[in-house]
């Protein structure tokens, strides 16, 4: 909601930047996309790694 009213507020100031907002930001968010992708990624990655070396200390931890 604050995204659309800042546009509103773009729009009444500045009509052809709103217009040229409207038409670069479907292109960036596109290019963005691999980005998101990869960091979505790297994160399931990290955590796994992450359990893997915590599991030994959880195993000795449940038997302690």
């Amino acid at each position: 909601m604050v995204k659309f009213l800042l546009f509103c507020i773009l729009a009444v100031l500045c009509w052809p930047l709103a217009l040229i907002a409207l038409v670069v930001y479907p292109i960036i968010w596109v290019l963005m996309l691999p980005f998101r992708v990869v960091g979505i990624v790297l994160t399931g990655v990290f955590a796994f790694v992450g359990a893997i070396f915590m599991l030994p200390a959880k195993i000795i931890k449940s038997i302690v």
